[in-house]
């Protein structure tokens, strides 16, 4: 069993700062991806940032030179440093995990909210 517990969520105005962090547990494969993912009211989820076991990072393109992720694989913990914070970031952001072997592995978090106030 693979358990997600996001943290750092909240309210902030807008050219503000937050950080979040997810720590992951459980039997989880050594080589994954951990990342972030969003979901505003009435819209599809959406890729925010995910970062390989071996470092390699994805952006969305919305967010790139704001956001920062990061990730130790020591305490199997996944962040995302945000800043210059706009109210279109106001979102649920969902923590994730996975991995493609054998077949593809994906798992949750129960999500956080961030609202970013104009």
């Amino acid at each position: 069993q693979v358990q997600l517990v996001e943290s750092g969520g909240g309210l902030v105005q807008a050219g503000g700062s937050l950080k979040l962090s997810c720590a992951a547990s459980g039997s989880i494969f050594g080589i994954n991806t951990m990342g972030w993912y969003r979901q505003a009211p009435g819209k599809e989820r959406e890729l925010v940032a995910t970062m390989t076991t071996g470092g390699r990072k994805n952006y969305a393109d919305s967010v790139k030179d704001r956001f920062t992720i990061s990730r130790d694989n020591v305490k199997r913990t996944v962040y995302l440093q945000m800043n210059s914070l706009k109210p279109e970031d106001t979102a649920v952001y969902y923590c994730s995990v996975s991995w493609p072997v054998p077949s593809l592995h994906r798992y949750w978090g129960q999500g956080t909210q961030v609202t970013v106030s104009s």
